[in-house]
């Protein structure tokens, strides 16, 4: 609103009305003062209100005053309108302005977001990505979890979670060793400022010697969602698919050098890592091989999907393929080195990580260790909760590593909680029954002299010697790894204790004793291609000693060790030129001279190789050739020596030859 209608409001007016006065002459004389107060009033009032003049010629009480009233009346009025008109004009101008600001903020943020759009568009499709996935799963595990098919309860994801903090060996050392001596070695960490820059990790800690992280060309794809597990697999790029091929032929060289040459150009190419990091182990450099796989793992992580997960245990890796495989052989070393440093809580947390990943097929038989990580870490009741909830479904009990574990987890419970040991003691029983060939190395890895009962007993001499060949694995993978669990003494005494009953009860004509027997040797029939594989990663000595020829004789590869037979590749190794092509055929003919040649060995094509038929002919050409020796050998004969006449005394001659003196 303006000034002037204010004042209107406030009985305040603008407009001059002049005072009527007698005719003499003092009135009627001019005041010069008046008349410049006038003028500059009327001048005033021109420029405020043009109705003004007609009140100059007009007294108050004249008809002409109430008409001029009037009029004042109708100006004010008039006046009111026009400041409404004014303060409407001025709204809408406040409104154009307003509008033209907003079209500018509009056409500015117009201009940022075209300016970012390059950059959020990528960001933009992963979020949308992710959201519609996570909607998906939703809608699928609401479904899917309802159905009986599904072996793996919510309980037993639960049992299979893992907490980050629980993955740092560090966090583990602060409890064991005080936070002191971490702390140290972290500030030396922080003291080089030329250090570059990595991403935060959980699976690793990146070090400062560690080279910088760029495009790997390794990556992870979410392929399917089934009874709310989530199904990924990692991939390999074009350029990740070379270096795997110049990998494949620096192996096939057995020179460690064309590895480690491998590694300064791509220095996260997995397999290279896992090979070197198997070779500085060899060479006892263990500081070095445990960082060569957590830069693995690091490198792993890095390429992680986005809805991967290392803590709900319902992501899902398929061991048939070889990109995935390298993931499982990184988890498995690392925990190893992990538990050689006491951290076993630690440990036991990675054996659940790679137990989640396949649960049901348990490629490397994580379910033989887990219980010597639980028995370490002090974890019996996590021991004894899973013993009872997978037993039903994955017979347990069948293993020794289980059937002996979980009565010590037990045992080492009611010890803590004050309970009766009864339980254990019975299941203790029932397992040195089923496996009675574990007692007397057991003991002998502890140090424990049995007495004469025990050496003895039919039970625990013949029976155990004509156990199969599988469980004879079993039995030393299990002693030579938790020996450490059984030496305690109260432990020992329990032991004993319980051996001395059972025999008692042997003698007294146990029935269980032939009833195990026959199961013994029904069930072990033979070992799956998982365990051979657990043990010759764990190489634990007792275990090793047992295993069959073809597998010890045969050719392993510490990256890759023991593949699937159902493999599913989705690159092909190239062809490997055969012995002929490299040694050429002349050197070939001449080996083939040798009395330890074999031509199956030539004419096999390594897998991946070019065809069969070439190295058919190659061997047919060859048998055709040794056929020829073989005949020419046959029809040589020796050539008698030449006779030559001598003339003795006599004048005669002589056919028989002198003799040398």
């Amino acid at each position: 609103m303006s000034n002037r209608a204010l004042r209107k409001l406030q009985g305040k007016s603008d407009i001059f009305i002049p005072e009527l006065k007698d005719d003499s002459s003092e009135e009627n004389a001019p005041d010069p003062a008046a008349k410049s107060s006038s003028k500059k009033s009327k001048s005033r009032n021109l420029v405020t209100n043009p109705f003004e003049l007609l009140n100059d010629s007009v007294g108050e009480d004249s008809p002409g005053a109430q008409n001029a009233s009037n009029n004042s009346d109708l100006t004010e009025e008039t006046a009111e309108s026009a400041n409404q008109e004014d303060s409407q004009g001025a709204n809408q101008n406040l409104q154009k302005k307003k509008k033209r600001r907003k079209k500018k903020g509009k056409s500015a943020a117009a201009g940022k977001e075209m300016s970012q759009t390059v950059e959020e568009d990528e960001i933009d499709a992963s979020i949308r990505e992710v959201n519609r996935l996570l909607g998906d799963l939703g809608t699928r595990s609401q479904e899917e979890d309802s159905s009986e098919q599904s072996l793996i309860t919510s309980d037993m994801r639960s049992l299979l979670s893992v907490e980050h903090k629980n993955l740092i060996p560090d966090n583990e050392m602060r409890r064991i060793f005080g936070s002191r001596v971490v702390q140290a070695e972290q500030v030396n960490r922080r003291r080089n400022r030329n250090r570059p820059a990595h991403r935060s990790s959980w699976l690793a800690t990146p070090k400062d010697s560690w080279p910088p992280m760029g495009k790997t060309g390794l990556s992870m794809s979410h392929q399917e969602s089934h009874h709310g597990n989530l199904y990924f697999n990692f991939e390999h790029s074009t350029q990740y698919q070379q270096i795997q091929r110049q990998f494949w032929e620096a192996v096939d060289s057995l020179n460690h050098q064309n590895i480690v040459n491998i590694l300064q150009l791509q220095p996260y190419h997995i397999d290279s890592l896992l090979q070197l990091s198997e070779v500085c182990r060899m060479s006892e450099d263990l500081q070095m091989s445990t960082e060569l796989v957590e830069r693995a793992l690091y490198s792993f992580e890095v390429a992680f999907h986005p809805l991967f997960s290392l803590t709900q245990g319902t992501c899902r890796l398929s061991y048939r393929r070889p990109e995935n495989r390298a993931f499982y052989i990184a988890l498995f070393r690392h925990l190893c080195f992990v538990g050689q440093k006491g951290c076993y809580r630690t440990a036991l947390e990675f054996c659940k990580l790679l137990l989640s990943l396949d649960p049901e097929g348990d490629p490397l038989c994580v379910l033989l260790m887990i219980d010597f990580y639980a028995l370490k870490s002090q974890q019996f009741t996590f021991l004894v909760r899973m013993f009872e909830e997978w037993e039903a479904h994955r017979n347990l009990s069948q293993l020794p590593n289980f059937a002996l574990s979980v009565p010590l987890a037990m045992f080492q419970l009611a010890g803590q909680n004050g309970q009766d040991i009864a339980k254990a003691t019975e299941m203790l029983e029932d397992s040195v029954l089923m496996f009675p060939g574990v007692l007397l190395p057991l003991l002998e890895k502890c140090g424990v002299s049995p007495d004469s009962g025990v050496t003895n007993s039919a039970l625990f001499g013949q029976t155990s010697q004509y156990s199969p060949d599988a469980l004879k694995q079993l039995l030393a993978l299990y002693v030579g790894r938790c020996w450490p669990c059984w030496k305690e003494p109260e432990v020992v005494a329990w032991l004993e204790q319980t051996v001395r009953c059972l025999l008692d009860k042997v003698e007294n004509g146990e029935p269980r004793v032939e009833q195990y027997n026959t199961r013994r040797k029904t069930r072990y029939c033979g070992t799956p291609r998982n365990i051979y594989r657990h043990v010759l990663i764990s190489e634990i000595k007792e275990a090793l000693s047992v295993l069959p020829m073809e597998v010890n004789s045969g050719a392993v590869f510490s990256y890759d060790p023991l593949p699937p037979l159902d493999s599913i590749a989705s690159y092909e190794r190239p062809a490997r030129r055969t012995r002929a092509q490299e040694d050429g055929y002349l050197s070939m003919f001449l080996r083939s001279l040798l009395p330890n040649f074999n031509p199956d060995e030539v004419a096999q094509e390594p897998e991946g190789a070019a065809g069969g038929e070439q190295g058919n002919n190659l061997r047919q050409g060859v048998g055709a050739l040794m056929d020829a020796m073989r005949d020419l050998l046959n029809n040589i004969r020796p050539v008698d020596p030449p006779v030559e006449n001598h003339q003795g005394e006599d004048g005669e001659q002589h056919d028989e030859p002198q003799d040398w003196d």
